[in-house]
């Protein structure tokens, strides 16, 4: 006799039971028609309001049907005995046909897996990190701008540009080279004492942390600007960093042949981001 499945300690849930796989008709996986969350949990999850405010931003910009409620409940239901890792929520339009048009009442998929929190060294965060300037550019739509949704295709192919060494993250930029971000977390410059992160009104995604920093960083005497940003200026920054919701901030140690250490604003950034949050 096969044994009953316990639901707490199943790696991943689809609408609100544990399973393994969707349908092959699922949308998210024919058309990339849908989008996602990738949450930090301590003891409780990092930024959660954020990520599910993005989400739900994201639904409607897709005119995906949604109910926040259904899916809040799936989650503390399923984080009651997990933490200390990643949660991964994704929402796919569901099951379609095999065209691109839609269901006229589509049912969602809500699928939650669980991960182990990444393993960086030490050195990310007090010295920085190398990044790499990728070729692969950004398009750009401004209906799609700046929200999670599930076709990522630019950035597995920027990340796979510099393979496993020497580079931790990459900068990318749009069809017009500005920098817009990094391959997985957003952009912070420091010019003569004004901190500076790229317009993501065309192209690149949100991050929440970038948002909870703009939020934030006024508050506290900091000065800060979304402004478009020529990655040629990046090279006479004072100080460079990355965000991002599961390691916080990283100091970029080194871009492009030009070499940094960690600034004053960059230190505050991250001693507010472990204060407040980690």
């Amino acid at each position: 006799m096969s044994k009953p499945i316990n639901e707490h300690f199943c790696e991943s849930w689809i609408n609100g039971s544990p399973a393994s796989a969707v349908p092959i008709g699922d949308r998210g996986l024919a058309y990339g028609d849908g989008v996602f969350e990738t949450i930090r949990v301590n003891e409780t999850p990092v930024l959660f309001l954020q990520h599910l405010s993005r989400l739900t931003r994201g639904l409607a910009v897709l005119g995906i049907p949604f109910n926040c409620n259904i899916l809040k409940n799936e989650i503390s239901r399923y984080l009651q005995h997990r933490k200390h890792g990643i949660l991964k929520i994704i929402v796919t339009r569901g099951v379609g046909g095999r065209g691109y048009a839609s269901l006229s009442s589509p049912e969602p998929n809500r699928i939650l897996s669980w991960h182990p929190l990444p393993e960086y060294p030490s050195t990310y965060f007090s010295k920085g990190v190398s990044v790499y300037a990728c070729k692969t550019v950004l398009g750009q739509n401004p209906s799609l701008a700046g929200i999670k949704h599930l076709n990522r295709l630019e950035q597995v192919l920027a990340r796979n540009e510099w393979g496993q060494e020497n580079y931790q993250e990459g900068i990318v930029c749009d069809l017009q080279g500005n920098a817009i971000e990094a391959v997985f977390s957003n952009l912070w410059v420091v010019h003569k004492g004004c901190l500076m992160t790229p317009r993501l009104d065309m192209s690149g995604v949100a991050g929440v942390m970038r948002e909870w920093l703009l939020e934030v960083l006024p508050k506290h005497g900091v000065k800060v600007k979304e402004v478009t940003l020529p990655s040629s200026d990046l090279l006479s920054m004072d100080e460079v960093f990355l965000s991002n919701s599961v390691f916080g901030i990283w100091p970029v140690k080194q871009y492009n042949g030009v070499s940094w250490s960690p600034g004053v604003i960059t230190m505050l950034c991250q001693t507010l981001v472990q204060d407040l949050l980690f």
